[in-house]
């Protein structure tokens, strides 16, 4: 009885990693996939909210918090400032 939770604790941990390293796309595409097979509506409705969210990572994302008006990071051009030392 014991191996066989310990077996299922390591498969739900291996499901979780693979799911949290799969590409956004592929991760969007596979809960599409699972929300049309016969699940309960619980987790039917989970995966379609899965299927239709936007990544967590990237740089799509980073800066949606800036107020409007406000430049973002790395936004425009900068001059580049040389600075000359002095011999000794």
């Amino acid at each position: 009885m014991q191996d066989l939770l310990v077996g299922l604790i390591v498969a739900a941990c291996a499901v979780y990693a693979a799911w949290v390293l799969m590409p956004a796309s592929w991760r969007r595409a596979t809960a599409a996939r699972l929300a049309g097979g016969p699940l309960p509506s619980a987790l039917r409705a989970r995966f379609q909210r899965l299927s239709k969210s936007a990544p967590g990572c990237g740089c799509d994302g980073c800066d949606a918090g800036t107020p409007p008006g406000v430049p973002k990071k790395g936004a425009g051009e900068q001059p580049i400032q040389f600075v000359r030392k002095l011999p000794r």
